[in-house]
């Protein structure tokens, strides 16, 4: 079953993360399948605009933790020690590239976040050019808190360096009202009025010539990357490499092996147990 589907609709291009019993968790293949997806909108002559949306439950809660963090031993993203912190930034690299295809294409790409946007799932969200959610959706980067750093860097880009802060600082989640009253998303709606709303925007946009929307997209982008966008999710990703292989990322994986993922996660994003120690805040007995 392909990871990400992909549709023509008219002049709309239509992107799904497809791996609904896992809430489109982020796996190997997820990502290129991504970038793929989006090259072939880009290169058909009728597609204007993109919508990218999640199968299931969820547009995407993050990478996928039974693997990468539950499982035993080492894998891409977890290696054992001393690790290569340039085969660590080789992988995430590539995946960030690929999370930056929505961004980099020529034509606009329209998120629509329902459920959850969570951890690397909010890399993805934030990379499209306007991202709209359900009220009930929640949007975070909660591996801030250990384990992780948003590589795309896309927080600062959309909310400025103090809203960025007060997110990155917490890993907190917060609804898409929020998240729209924030400025980290074009807007939020009734989820039941989510579909209806991005069809409308997409409809209106599809009637803009493409030339038109290449144009007003590359200008706007250009003025964020001369602030050196690029320099920062270079620095992002290696910094996401040296969390999972700092002492508390290396506990935290431990944490996940010993009493499965679902619990080390609570506890972490909980504020319930001290990493750099390996124990829980306020142990019981």
């Amino acid at each position: 079953m392909k990871k990400v589907l992909f549709e023509k609709d008219g002049r709309i291009g239509r992107i799904t993360l497809n791996r609904p019993d896992v809430m489109n968790a982020i796996d190997d293949d997820l990502p290129q399948e991504l970038s793929e997806a989006v090259a072939k909108a880009d290169a058909d002559r009728d597609i204007h605009v993109m919508i990218l949306a999640g199968n299931g439950p969820a547009f995407c809660a993050g990478y996928d933790l039974t693997y990468y963090a539950e499982s035993k031993g080492k894998n891409v993203i977890t290696q054992e020690m001393p690790w290569d912190p340039m085969q660590d930034y080789a992988f995430m690299w590539q995946n960030t590239q690929h999370f930056m295809s929505l961004w980099r294409a020529m034509k606009p790409v329209i998120c629509k976040v329902h459920g959850f946007a969570v951890a690397g799932g909010s890399d993805i969200a934030l990379c499209a050019d306007m991202t709209i959610m359900g009220d009930n959706a929640k949007i975070g980067y909660m591996p801030a808190r250990v384990w992780g750093c948003p590589t795309t860097a896309m927080w600062v880009y959309r909310l400025g360096a103090e809203k960025a802060k007060r997110m990155l600082f917490t890993g907190d989640k917060i609804d898409g009202r929020e998240a729209a009253a924030m400025g980290l998303v074009l807007k939020s709606v009734p989820d039941e009025t989510l579909d209806a709303e991005v069809e409308a925007m997409a409809e209106r946009m599809a009637t803009v010539p493409i030339n038109q929307l290449t144009m007003q997209k590359m200008v706007i982008n250009q003025a964020i990357e001369a602030t050196g966008m690029e320099s920062t999710q270079r620095l992002a990703t290696i910094f996401d490499g040296i969390t999972r292989h700092s002492p508390e990322g290396l506990n935290f994986k431990r944490r996940s092996e010993n009493v499965g993922w679902k619990q080390a996660v609570r506890e972490r994003d909980g504020g319930t147990y001290e990493w750099t120690e390996d124990r829980p805040i306020n142990p019981k007995g």
